[in-house]
């Protein structure tokens, strides 16, 4: 509920404040004395779209505060917890608007976005007029409201849920289909390749285990020849022969040469085993050069042969094995599309035939609500002294949608004979009114925590048309809160909280103010609407009789 709105510096208003109540609030004053400037400052503060200039001239900065009473329950509280904001049994909205244009929005003292004020806006405010476009009058949100007063909400939810997993199904079986014809179309390529990896069979780190087996092998036979001749030179018919000569001579010349030989023999007995350590390992090198020529052969084939699989698939050679591994799952998951391909049509068929019950069901419970809705409205339309009008909710057959398979649009006749059409089309300005009303006073539920304004919503009614409009608004305020702008003095005196607004010039300076108005005041300004300027004594003889109902 709306308890206080608090203006600055906006348009024609200064600095104003207003204490609401529940129940039935009438705002009443002169044409262009300022009503639709509370209604602009309003929308304002709630993050409605509206008219730019709203800072009052000569001011910095124009500000609107307005707080409401939250219950538990209240739907705001979920927008308050999403938007990460605090919350509390009262909600505070507070904007700014510069004179530059800039707007800075506050929700309980912490800044927030347009679009945050907005979410909560839908959740606290509904605004109405005769020319309201915003739901009654637009086709579009007719099946959102019939679908309010069937309490339909957890069978929509059920069948957008269904449309979403057969959307989810439908997705999904042609996606399967797509990599399955993309599949079916490099069969023949996917399995010759693989034939040619199942045949090579490339390990990671062979290529590079072959390339060393190679250069060694083919120095190998560059360098052997030389080796060869070294271990003959190192042998018994070169070096080691030649030294052991030396050694027996020596030997045999020793005895007679009275110890002088001793060191040199002591020194070629070392060099001639280091001689026999060096021969053998020449030997060791020798045997570990020799190798098949067959074998740097296959060598050679099996290195290249893999570098040009490498090539041909544009990997490292390393990768070949991995490669070769994603090439089985494409022809393993080609294998099994057939057979996947079934259970997704599968899936198909069971989330859709899930949709159509949902859809219909769904539409059973909205021609059940038609039917009731009409015949409220039967009732609402009577005392409004539209008992010959007929109101239908047409349901036609629709595409199949998140919402179901219907359109719903509310139709009237306003005579009898007359031909049905649209509501906004067919109504006059006064009988659209109390459609309008009679709309809203059965589709509206109790509790809803919503603050309703209807904005001259009785323009074009007098008389008992009148009084009958502001004794549905009265029924309609029971138990919540509902603003009424209007000029009807019949509406007027059934309000249960009267202000007026009224535009006052001083000097060069034009302001508006809202004054809440007393008994005897109340009186005096339903006689005014009554007689106009002149207030006589049987106006506000006629105003009392009003207000005492």
């Amino acid at each position: 509920m709306l308890r206080g709105l608090d203006i600055r510096d906006m348009l024609l208003i200064d600095r104003l404040e207003l204490m609401f109540q529940p129940g039935l609030n009438v705002l009443t004053g002169e044409t262009g004395a300022g009503k639709s400037i509370l209604l602009d400052s309003l929308g304002f503060v709630l993050g409605w779209r509206g008219r730019a200039d709203l800072v009052r001239q000569g001011a910095e900065q124009g500000e609107v505060t307005a707080w409401f009473d939250l219950s538990p329950n209240h739907p705001a509280r979920a927008v308050l917890d999403e938007a990460g904001l605090p919350q509390s049994d009262e909600l505070i909205l507070r904007r700014i608007n510069s004179g530059d244009g800039r707007k800075t929005a506050f929700v309980n003292d912490r800044r927030t976005s347009g679009e945050v004020l907005r979410a909560l806006s839908d959740t606290l405010v509904e605004l109405h007029g005769q020319h309201d476009d915003r739901g009654l009058l637009n086709p579009r949100g007719h099946m959102a409201l019939l679908d309010q007063f069937a309490g339909a909400e957890v069978a929509l939810a059920g069948t957008r849920a269904a449309w979403r997993a057969a959307a989810v199904a439908r997705k999904q079986l042609a996606e399967a289909e797509t990599a399955l014809a993309a599949l079916r179309a490099e069969e023949e390529f996917l399995r010759h390749a693989i034939s040619e990896f199942d045949t090579l069979d490339p390990q990671p780190g062979e290529e590079a285990e072959l390339d060393s087996a190679r250069r060694r092998m083919q120095g190998a036979e560059r360098i052997r020849e030389g080796i060869v001749s070294a271990l003959n030179a190192l042998g018994g018919q070169g070096a080691e022969g030649q030294m052991g000569d030396a050694a027996r001579w020596l030997d045999g010349a020793a005895s007679e040469a009275e110890g002088m030989l001793d060191a040199p023999i002591e020194a070629l007995g070392r060099a001639l085993d280091a001689l026999g350590e060096a021969e053998q390992g020449v030997s060791t090198c020798l045997d570990a050069l020799e190798f098949d020529a067959y074998a740097l052969e296959f060598t050679e084939e099996r290195l290249f042969a893999i570098r040009a699989l490498a090539r041909k698939h544009s990997v490292q050679p390393d990768d070949l094995s991995g490669f070769a591994d994603g090439l089985r799952t494409r022809i393993e998951a080609l294998d099994a599309g057939a057979a996947d391909l079934s259970r997704l049509h599968g899936a198909v068929e069971d989330s859709g035939a899930a949709y159509d019950t949902a859809a219909l069901r769904l539409g059973e419970l909205r021609r059940a609500a038609a039917a009731r809705l009409d015949v409220a409205m039967a009732a609402e339309l009577a005392p409004l002294k539209m008992e010959r009008a007929v109101f239908a909710t047409e349901i036609t057959p629709a595409d199949p949608g998140p919402d179901g398979r219907d359109t719903v649009s509310f139709t009237v006749a306003t005579n009898p004979g007359a031909p049905a059409g649209q509501l906004g089309r067919i109504a006059s300005g006064g009988e659209l009114s109390r459609f309008l009303l009679a709309l809203k006073v059965c589709l509206t539920r109790a509790a809803t925590g919503l603050t309703m304004i209807f904005d001259e919503i009785d323009r074009g009614v007098g008389g008992a048309t009148a009084d009958a409009v502001g004794r549905r608004l009265s029924a309609l305020a029971e138990g919540q809160q509902v603003l009424v702008v209007t000029h009807s003095p019949q509406v007027a005196a059934l309000g249960q909280h009267h202000w007026r607004v009224e535009k006052t010039v001083s000097g060069d300076v034009t302001t508006s103010n809202v004054i809440p108005l007393n008994p005897d005041q109340r009186i005096d300004e339903i006689a005014r609407m009554l007689s106009g300027d002149t207030v006589t004594d049987e106006a506000r003889g006629a105003a009392a009789k009003l207000l005492a109902g």
